[in-house]
């Protein structure tokens, strides 16, 4: 499985809402709902410092590893 995105059960916990979070951010809605699904094949270091400050977490807290 490897690394697992549990940006929806940030925004859950945040009571944000997607465009919220985009506008956040600055983050197209396109790319943080490819984020939110897990379809992403990378993410740049200064676009997850963005989430972590607009979602007051840890990069931990948003990406985990899940070993097969």
């Amino acid at each position: 499985m490897g690394i697992v995105v549990n940006l929806d059960v940030m925004m859950a916990k945040r009571k944000i809402s997607l465009n919220e979070l985009s506008g956040r951010v600055n983050i197209s809605l396109s790319n943080l709902s490819i984020l939110k699904t897990g379809k992403a094949k990378a993410i740049r270091f200064s676009t997850l410092e963005a989430l972590c400050k607009a979602l007051d977490c840890q990069p931990g807290d948003i990406l985990e590893f899940v070993d097969d």
